[in-house]
């Protein structure tokens, strides 16, 4: 009879719980690890940006009637934005771009198209900006008169918008991007189309 009741024991509704239990989690491992394998395979990384050229048309106070200082400028910039995912497309889209000089914007932003890229792929924009008056404080008018007559001015050029990642069979959300590229332009008073980079700018992108 004890031997009956030990081999029932086996049964006991306990240790099929258990038995369960350990499989749920056998599972949850092997879910776990197969999708940090896949993350690991098809993680976005961000965008590369690289500033191939610059070009300043107009860049002079701007007469207001309004008691503030303004600035009036015309540039284009020439940026390659390459996409280094090599399993994973990517769409940019709401993209807006201005100039700005000590934190300052010295252009009104402007609209960029939205752009599809491969994966590996590179597209080149050249965004004209400026023309408009833009207020600014009377130590950035200044600085930046100042910097034009020395023959070098440090600008940043900002893109922001949105990007979504389509890594193999997935697709991500849409996710906020910011990139600024620090310049310094060789510049001189009446100058007007393309000017010295003056050192490779350097690009940081966020999103």
């Amino acid at each position: 009879m004890a031997k009956d009741a030990s081999n029932g024991s086996l049964y006991h509704p306990f240790n099929h719980a258990r038995l369960l239990c350990s499989a749920i989690a056998i599972l949850l491992i092997f879910a776990g690890i197969t999708a940090l394998v896949l993350y690991l395979i098809y993680r976005p990384a961000r965008h590369h940006l690289t500033v191939l050229g610059a070009a300043i048309y107009h860049l002079s106070p701007a007469v207001s009637a309004a008691p503030t200082t303004a600035i009036a400028t015309s540039m284009q910039f020439t940026v390659a934005i390459h996409n280094p995912n090599s399993r994973a497309a990517v769409q940019l889209d709401r993209l807006c771009s201005y100039v700005s000089y000590r934190d300052q914007p010295i252009t009104p932003p402007a609209s960029l198209p939205s752009v599809y890229q491969e994966a590996d792929g590179t597209v080149i924009v050249s965004p004209v900006l400026g023309a408009d008056m833009v207020p600014v404080s009377a130590e950035v008018e200044a600085g930046l008169m100042k910097d034009e007559a020395y023959g070098v001015v440090q600008l940043r050029l900002v893109i922001t918008g949105r990007v979504k990642y389509r890594p193999g069979p997935f697709k991500s959300g849409w996710v906020g991007l910011y990139a600024k590229c620090d310049a310094l332009v060789g510049v001189k008073k009446g100058t007007s189309g393309q000017v010295p980079l003056l050192g490779q700018p350097e690009c940081n992108v966020e999103t």
